[in-house]
C-alpha cells in the first residue's frame, strides 16, 4: 500500500485533490480482485460466471476488437434475450477432452464452466478467426466475461454446440491469462491499490480530476485506447486549445437570480444543453457495468442529459436502455454503417423498437485513424507469443485499427437519403468538418449535424469543431437554413465556459465523450453523476457572470472572436496536457 501512496505523491494532483482511503470504486465492483487473480493462477481453479465478473479481467487489443465485433453484432436481431441457455443435464466434459479439440478444424473452448464447440463459428466471427484459433482448447472465461454482452452466446452459438458442463477445472496452462498487454501482475496489483485510494467523488472539483485519476488506474490497454488520437495528436490538443482563443464580453447589472439551463434538442425538452457522446468499449474502464452505468448516471442526475449509445458499445443496446432509471430518459443511437445494409437496417429498426429518439450516423471514419499510442499495445495471445508466431495476426495495429473492418468506406450522400426512407427517427450526420458539407446535409434533409473530428482520432490537423461552428452559423443564416438544421458540436470540451461559448455561436447542443469515459471508469454511475453536476454548476455560474438567464438569450454579441483563428501546434500549458497527456514512447530495440 505504501508503494501505491508513493505513486500518487510522485505524480501531481490537480489543485484541491486529496487522497482518501474510501474504496468507492471497489464498492462499485469495478476493481480487479488481485487476491482472486493470484489464487486463480496458483491453484488453477476456475470460478463461476458470478465470481469471474467480480474479479475483473482484461484481454489484449485483439481480444478487445473481437469483443467489439460481437457487441456490434449483438444488436442486430430483434430477439434480445439476455443470458445463456445451457443444459446442465448434458454429460460433463473432462478437461483432457477439451484439450484434444485445440485446432482450427476442431475447436472447443470453456466459458464460465461450460464447454462450447466453436468450429462452425470461426469463419463467421466478426472479429476474425485468429482470436478463436489461438485459444482453441482453453478456458477463455477471463477474456470473454468482462467485455462481452451477456446475450452473445445465446444468439450465435447453436444449442447443439453447447456441449456440456466442464468436469473439474482446466490445467493452469490452458486457462487464458487476464493481464493487459505491456503490464505485469505487479502493475495490475499496484493499480488495484490505487483504486482503493481514490478520493471521495464529492471532493473532485473539475473534469480534469477524473482524467488524471483514470490515467493512473486504468490498464495500459484501456488508457491507450481511450486517450489516443491520430498521428502527433495535434488535432486532439487543438480541439481543446481553440476554446482558449475565444473570450467573453459580459453584460452587467442584469437580474440573474434565476437561471434556466434547459433547452430543446431534436424536438425534445432537455435539462441541460450538453449530452454524453457515444464512445466504444466502456467495459474496458468499468468492466462490470460499462455503458449501463452511464445510463444510470444520466437518469439519476437532476439534469438528466441525453446519452448517445455507440454501435460498438460493450453492452447490448437493450441492456443499456433497460438500465435507464426512467422511461422518459432520452437516448440516441450512434450508427456505424455496415457494408451489409441488412445489418444496418436491423440496427435502426432495433433502435426504434427500444425507444431511442434519433440516429446519429458517423461519417468521419471510412477507416479508423492512425492512433499510434493505441497501436503500441500489441495484439497478443493471452498466454504468450508462441501461438501468435504461427498465426496471421498483424501485431502492429492496436485495437482501434481492428475496428475498421466493420465500417463501410463506400458510404456516401445517397446512403443518407435512402436511410431517411427507412426510419421515422431524425437522422443526424456526425463528423461534419466544413461549412460546405453542413449545407449539403441541409440539402439532403438531415435533421442535424455534429461538427466533430472524432475527438482528434481520425485525420490529424483537422480544424477544431468550435472554429468550424463560427463559420457555419453565419452561412446557415444567410441561406435561411438555421431553423431547419440543428447543429451540435463535440471535441475538447472540459468546462462549462466551453459549452457556453459553443452555445453563443449557435450550437444546439454540446457533446462530451472522454470525460464521461473517465468518470465512469473511476466511479461508475456516481462519477457520471458528479461530472454532470460539475458541468451544470459551471454552466449556471458562467451564465450569471455573462449576464444571461436562459439558453435562448445567448448569441455572438457575448463573444470576442478576434483571435479565434490564431492556431498553433505548440504545446498548450494547461492541465489536459501537462498533467494528463502521456508522451509517445519511442520504438525499442529487440532483445536477443
Amino acid at each position: 500500500m505504501r508503494s501505491a501512496v508513493r505513486v500518487f505523491r510522485k505524480n501531481r494532483f490537480p489543485t484541491g485533490l486529496r487522497l482518501s482511503s474510501t474504496a468507492s470504486s471497489a464498492r462499485q465492483g469495478i476493481a480487479l480482485s488481485v487476491g482472486k487473480y493470484n489464487k486463480y493462477n496458483k491453484n488453477g481453479t476456475n470460478g463461476s460466471w458470478k465470481s469471474s465478473r467480480k474479479s475483473t479481467t482484461y484481454g489484449g487489443a485483439f481480444l478487445v476488437a473481437s469483443a467489439v465485433a460481437i457487441a456490434f453484432s449483438s444488436q442486430i436481431t430483434q430477439s434480445l434475450e439476455n443470458g445463456v441457455k445451457v443444459d446442465m443435464g448434458k454429460p460433463s466434459v473432462s478437461p483432457a477432452e477439451v484439450v484434444k479439440h485445440s485446432s482450427p478444424d476442431d475447436c472447443w473452448v470453456v466459458i464460465d464452466g461450460y464447454v462450447y464447440n466453436l468450429t462452425e463459428f470461426i469463419g463467421a466471427h466478426p472479429g476474425g478467426p485468429a482470436i478463436i484459433k489461438n485459444n482453441a482448447g482453453k478456458d477463455v472465461t477471463k477474456i470473454f466475461a468482462p467485455i462481452h454482452a451477456p446475450d452473445v452466446i445465446e444468439k450465435y452459438i447453436a444449442p447443439k454446440n453447447r456441449l456440456g458442463p466442464l468436469e473439474g477445472t482446466m490445467p493452469e496452462d490452458r486457462i487464458c491469462a487476464a493481464l493487459t498487454p505491456g503490464e505485469t501482475a505487479e502493475d495490475v496489483a499496484r493499480k488495484e491499490q490505487l483504486r482503493q485510494l481514490l478520493p471521495d467523488v464529492n471532493n473532485l472539483t473539475n473534469l480534469y480530476d477524473f482524467e488524471f485519476l483514470a490515467s493512473q488506474i486504468l490498464t495500459k490497454q484501456a488508457w491507450s485506447y481511450y486517450s489516443s488520437a491520430a498521428d502527433d495528436e495535434v488535432t486532439q490538443r487543438e480541439n481543446h486549445a481553440a476554446y482558449h482563443r475565444i473570450f467573453f464580453k459580459p453584460r452587467i447589472l442584469v437580474n440573474v437570480k434565476e437561471v434556466d439551463t434547459s433547452t430543446t434538442m431534436l424536438g425534445e425538452k432537455v435539462g441541460v444543453p450538453f449530452y454524453v457522446s457515444a464512445t466504444a468499449l466502456c467495459k474496458l474502464g468499468n468492466p462490470q457495468e460499462g455503458e449501463k452505468d452511464i445510463a444510470r448516471g444520466c437518469g439519476e442526475s437532476d439534469a438528466k442529459p441525453v446519452q448517445m449509445i455507440s454501435t460498438l458499445a460493450s453492452c447490448s443496446l437493450q441492456e443499456i436502455v433497460e438500465a435507464a432509471p426512467s422511461k422518459e430518459q432520452i437516448q440516441w443511437f450512434q450508427l456505424y454503417v455496415n457494408s451489409d445494409r441488412k445489418i444496418t437496417d436491423d440496427l435502426v429498426k432495433n433502435a426504434e423498437k427500444l425507444g431511442l429518439k434519433a440516429i446519429f450516423v458517423t461519417v468521419d471514419a471510412p477507416s479508423l485513424g492512425n492512433r499510434e499510442k493505441d497501436a503500441k499495445v500489441k495484439f497478443t495471445n493471452s498466454n504468450g507469443a508462441k501461438a501468435m508466431e504461427k498465426s496471421n495476426v498483424d501485431e502492429s495495429k492496436g485495437a482501434s485499427r481492428a475496428l475498421s473492418s466493420f465500417i463501410d468506406p463506400a458510404l456516401n450522400w445517397d446512403d443518407i437519403v435512402e436511410l431517411k426512407t427507412k426510419t421515422k427517427l431524425p437522422i443526424v450526420i456526425k463528423g461534419v468538418q466544413c461549412v460546405e458539407d453542413v449545407l449539403k446535409a441541409a440539402e439532403v434533409g438531415a435533421a442535424g449535424v455534429v461538427l466533430s473530428n472524432h475527438g482528434g482520432r481520425q485525420l490529424d490537423f483537422s480544424r477544431a469543431p468550435i472554429e468550424v461552428l463560427a463559420e457555419t452559423m453565419p452561412a446557415l443564416r444567410e441561406k435561411k437554413l438555421d431553423d431547419k438544421l440543428e447543429v451540435f458540436i463535440d471535441g475538447g470540451v472540459r468546462r462549462g465556459t466551453d459549452i457556453l461559448k459553443a452555445l453563443c455561436l449557435g450550437a444546439k447542443g454540446v457533446g462530451l465523450g472522454r470525460p464521461f469515459l473517465y468518470s465512469n471508469s473511476c466511479y461508475g454511475k456516481e462519477g457520471v453523476k458528479k461530472a454532470i453536476e460539475l458541468l451544470k454548476d459551471e454552466l449556471e455560474m458562467s451564465m450569471r457572470l455573462l449576464g444571461v438567464t436562459s439558453i435562448d438569450q445567448l448569441s455572438e454579441k457575448y463573444l470576442d472572436l478576434s483571435t479565434i483563428h490564431g492556431r498553433t501546434v505548440s504545446v498548450p500549458r494547461d492541465n489536459i496536457y501537462r498533467d494528463v497527456y502521456v508522451a509517445q514512447e519511442p520504438s525499442q530495440f529487440r532483445e536477443d
